[in-house]
Order: structure tokens, then C-alpha cells, then sequence
């Protein structure tokens, strides 16, 4: 039977039994796709981090139709989580709340991320089968987002279901806040901009920047699990804040001039990524848009394509500096680390 299904009414009928029945399945979102399962579900939530290889301290992200279905799944509902929820759902924003008594822990003891999606299948999909969805983007951990039904497929070939949306419109995570504390904290940067944020609640509380002892790591010499470095905070509150996370099979360098850095490589095993021009011979070219919009949008295709190229080293061009850039900036950073 074919895994990858067109978001029809029939597909999403069968998409829906398998949620029902405690499976899982992906679906589109405006942002990635993402491996749905039933919140309320200990079994389906443990397929979900089976499926993707996850870390079990690494949180999960729950979608919901609407805000009165988000507010009855958190313990209180703050004011700020009022006005970003009215201003910005359904879209590409997940708010940190302290959980509700009733939901179990998805990855963190106290708190949950919440959010309404704004794709027409996803939200078709969440009314169809009346659950709430524990959904992480629909990958192996650690590996690119995918933001077509193929890049599922590829990534985690033994899904039970993919429903077809068509790509992603932006391409890149949700921006997550954490509205327990005040002023608010940006916990990941994403397809929402901070500027849309601050409009809205005034100040944000920023967290330290990738690679500081706030976020999660590798220990040295182990080539298991993501953990907490030694001495850090208890609690994780959001997804994507592995010290690396986002990244292809090739190695990524971030770099200042990298059509001067391919120059004399061997064909075909250096690519660029990059939003200026550039020109290097032998060297497969992703020229993304200098909007940082349309550059997120394509972001995680274009290093798809690169894999698929066969490159063995990515040379991505640094982003501009300033708020704007500052996701895909948090992207190429951790999709670079070792």
C-alpha cells in the first residue's frame, strides 16, 4: 500500500484511524513537515521518538485546532500568551506554558509547547481526528527538516503514512516563547520574526546563543545520545537546542567568502550555499534569495539537494548580521557543528 497520500478526504480519513488506533503518521505544516501523534498517547509518543531516533529529554511540540484547545492543555494561561495567540494563530508560533495536571510530560516535567498551525491540511487533519498532536518535524534526529513528502520519506523510510501538502511555504521551524516568565523568552528563533513579536508584547528575554553552556551537547568522544552538559539547567523547554541539530550528510562550513575557498577543489565534492553571487568551477552553486523570507523557505531544500549532489563539503556562506537573519543564522550555526 502506498505510504505517501494526497491530503484528500480519503487520505486524511486514513491518516486519522491511524492516529486513533495510537500510530503515527506526517503531515504538512506551514513550516515542516511534522510526525504526528496522539498527545494523550504514551505508546504512540514513544514510536515518535523511536521513529526518529530522538533523544528522550528533547520536548515535543503539541498542535491543536485552535487557542481554547491550546489553553485546556496548560495549567495557566497568561496574558502574553492571550495576545500572541490572537495575533499570531493559527501560524508559525509555539508557546512554552506550564502543562496542565491532566497532560502527560512530553519531554519536559513541567511545561509543554504549544501551537496552532496555520497549513489547510494540518488543520483539516487535527479536526478530523479530534486529537491533540505531539508532532516534531518528521525526520531522523539531528538530520535536515524536510519540508516535502519525499525528504519524509527518505529520512524515516519506515513511516506509516505521509500525506502529501505539497512543500512547505516557510521552510523553516516555528519561533518558540516561553510566556512563563516576564518579560517573555525567545527559547528558538524561527519563521515569526522577533520584530512581529516585540510589536505585540514589548521586550523579549533572549537565550545565550548556540554553543554557550545554555544549550545541549555532545560529549566529548561519544558517539551516542544528545545529554545535558554536566552542571546545566534541568529542564528543557524546547525543541531544537542540540548543540548540533538541522544538518546534512556532508560537512558544513560557515564562511565568509566561499566561491575564493572552493577555488581547486576536486569536482563535484565541494558545494556553496550561499545569497550572493558566486562562481566556482566543479562546484555545485545554491544561490537562495538575499530576502531572509524566501531564503528560509528554501533553506532545508537546497541542502537536500546538495546531499543529493554527492558533495562531501558544504561551504555556506555566512548570514548577514541583525534580527531578520537571526534563524537561519541559529540554523547553519548548529547544522555546522561537530
Amino acid at each position: 500500500m502506498n505510504r505517501v497520500v494526497a491530503a484528500d478526504a480519503a487520505g486524511l480519513r486514513r491518516a486519522a484511524e491511524l492516529l486513533r488506533q495510537e500510530s503515527v503518521c506526517a503531515f504538512p505544516t506551514e513550516t515542516v513537515y511534522g510526525l504526528g501523534a496522539h498527545a494523550f498517547s504514551a505508546r504512540a509518543v514513544a514510536a515518535v521518538y523511536r521513529l526518529k531516533h530522538r533523544p528522550s529529554w528533547n520536548p515535543l511540540i503539541v498542535h491543536v485546532a485552535t487557542a481554547a484547545e491550546a489553553e485546556a492543555l496548560a495549567h495557566e494561561w497568561p496574558p502574553a500568551a492571550r495576545l500572541l495567540a490572537e495575533h499570531f494563530w493559527p501560524g508559525p508560533l509555539s508557546l512554552v506554558v506550564e502543562r496542565a495536571h491532566h497532560l502527560p510530560a512530553l519531554g519536559g516535567p513541567s511545561t509543554v509547547a504549544i501551537r496552532v498551525p496555520a497549513h489547510p491540511v494540518a488543520l483539516a487533519l487535527l479536526r478530523e481526528c479530534g486529537l491533540p498532536l505531539a508532532a516534531p518535524s518528521a525526520n531522523r534526529s539531528e538530520s535536515i527538516s524536510p519540508t516535502t513528502a519525499d525528504h519524509v520519506i527518505r529520512s524515516l523510510p519506515d513511516v506509516p503514512l505521509v500525506l502529501d501538502g505539497g512543500a512547505c511555504r516557510l521552510g523553516i521551524e516555528s519561533t518558540v516563547v516561553d510566556v512563563t516568565v516576564s518579560p517573555p523568552r525567545l527559547l528558538r528563533p524561527g519563521a515569526l520574526s522577533l520584530r512581529a513579536i516585540r510589536d505585540v508584547v514589548g521586550p523579549l528575554q533572549l537565550s545565550r546563543p548556540s554553543g554557550s553552556s545554555g544549550q545541549l551537547s555532545r560529549p566529548a568522544g561519544s558517539s551516542g545520545q544528545l545529554s545535558h552538559p554536566a552542571g546545566d539547567a534541568p529542564e528543557v523547554r524546547s525543541p531544537g537546542l542540540a548543540h548540533r541539530h538541522y544538518a546534512p550528510r556532508a560537512r558544513l562550513l560557515l564562511v565568509d567568502d566561499p566561491a575564493t575557498l572552493a577555488e581547486g577543489s576536486d569536482p563535484g565534492t565541494v558545494g556553496i550555499l550561499t545569497h550572493l553571487p558566486a562562481a566556482a568551477e566543479g562546484v555545485h552553486v545554491e544561490l537562495l534569495s538575499a530576502d531572509p523570507l524566501e531564503y528560509g523557505a528554501d533553506l532545508y531544500a537546497a541542502l537536500h539537494r546538495l546531499d543529493d549532489a554527492g558533495v562531501a563539503t558544504i561551504l555556506a556562506q555566512d548570514p548577514p548580521p541583525g534580527d531578520d537573519w537571526l534563524a537561519i543564522r541559529d540554523r547553519l550555526t548548529r547544522a555546522s557543528a561537530q
